[in-house]
């Protein structure tokens, strides 16, 4: 199947389960990124459920071309932080690194971003990874039978992404003054997501910012908390290397401030 055909199969897939978005699709320009971020917008607002072999295979060779394209960021390649060969900082797109899991902000309900095309962590993850990702989530969720709880953590697999599995935490949402319990509960995301990547045996994690985009917890509180926690348990964890993944020269700035 050729590119163009393979997008316009897995648009009118959707579309034919969606048919109230066939009149947004009428008004989608012909040229190829509007129709494939169309088909990201359709995907985005998809509620769980199963899926085609066929419909999976067609998106997962588009969405593993892509990553190709973007390029893949060895881990293990990335220069450490002085001091401690275990950490490393960078600047980048969270989903082309290959740690053995990549930690998605997530919210209470665990199923990713249902707003179309949001640049948010959780929908930059849940987008490159594929549909499958929303789908493990739902099926974890029907299990547990209530939200995700704030500072815990749950494991999923990578699916598309070079990662091989992803930690899915939930942050504080900061709606007034910062308080001590908001900060503990930041630092049980950390903490929650190094010992269950421990218990599955994993020994490389990247970290987004947890909290500090729409839930907006102050960054520059959110990175002292995230770098005074990720050393502290690696004081006696097995974990072999973390990654902080910024966004932003804000981010950047703020994390080097800490570990440089």
């Amino acid at each position: 199947m050729k590119e163009t055909e393979q997008l316009q199969f897995l648009t009118e897939t959707l579309l034919d389960e969606m048919p109230q978005y066939r009149r947004e699709a009428k008004r989608v320009p012909r040229d190829w990124e509007s129709r494939r971020y169309f088909l990201r917008c359709l995907m985005n607002v998809r509620e769980p459920g199963a899926l085609s072999e066929r419909f999976l295979n067609a998106q997962d060779e588009l969405l593993r071309r892509e990553r190709e394209e973007k390029g893949v960021v060895h881990v293990a390649e990335l220069p450490p932080v002085p001091g401690d060969e275990r950490l490393v900082l960078w600047q980048g797109d969270i989903t082309r690194l290959d740690a053995d899991a990549i930690v998605n902000a997530a919210n209470s309900a665990l199923l990713g971003c249902f707003r179309p095309g949001h640049n948010c962590i959780d929908n930059v993850i849940h987008s490159a990874a594929g549909l499958q990702l929303r789908e493990e989530c739902a099926a974890i969720m029907r299990a547990q039978g209530h939200e995700e709880p704030t500072g815990q953590a749950k494991l999923t697999g990578g699916y598309n992404l070079p990662a091989k599995q992803v930690l899915h935490t939930v942050g504080p949402i900061i709606d007034g003054p910062l308080t001590d319990r908001d900060r503990e509960l930041l630092a049980s995301c950390y903490r929650s997501c190094l010992a269950l990547a421990e218990e599955n045996g994993l020994k490389s994690v990247a970290f987004c910012c947890i909290s500090t985009g729409v839930f907006r917890f102050p960054k520059d509180e959110a990175a002292r908390i995230a770098v005074s926690t990720v050393k502290d348990y690696l004081q006696n964890g097995r974990i072999e290397k973390v990654v902080f993944c910024v966004h932003g020269d804000e981010n950047l700035r703020i994390y080097q401030s800490l570990l440089y």
